[in-house]
């Protein structure tokens, strides 16, 4: 049976993720009325409104994947929670990098961090997941 723990941790992750999610979808207005004053190429404009709304779902998905995995341990392996992890790191990661010490690079490490620690711990084996 798989360990309350891991699960516990995803729960946590998913929830951060689908907060963020939703608040960066409800940002997504003054973005696309900053880009509509800019002056962006149309191009470099329309990429920017799709990047953002593009991360805003990333991040939803990452969360409904952690959510599957509470719900159904037996749906990934550890391998696969730990690479799932890499997902809001990356995130994370490039926050730092372009916008510095913005308050969303930390939280997206924590998820990560989150996601890793469950994958860390959780069975080596199908046999040992309820």
């Amino acid at each position: 049976m798989a360990s309350r723990i891991p699960r516990l941790l995803l729960a946590i992750a998913a929830l951060l993720m689908l907060f963020a999610a939703v608040m960066h979808a409800l940002a997504y207005r003054k973005a696309d009325a900053a880009v509509a004053v800019s002056n962006l190429a149309a191009f470099f404009g329309a990429s920017l409104r799709t990047f953002w709304l593009n991360d805003s779902a990333v991040t939803a998905i990452v969360a409904a994947i952690c959510i599957l995995l509470v719900v159904r341990p037996q749906a990934a392996s550890r391998a696969v929670i730990l690479l799932l992890a890499l997902i809001p790191a990356t995130i994370g990661v490039l926050l730092y990098i372009f916008l510095g010490n913005f308050f969303a690079a930390p939280f997206m490490l924590v998820v990560a961090a989150l996601v890793f620690a469950a994958g860390l711990s959780w069975p080596k084996t199908a046999a040992q997941i309820s």
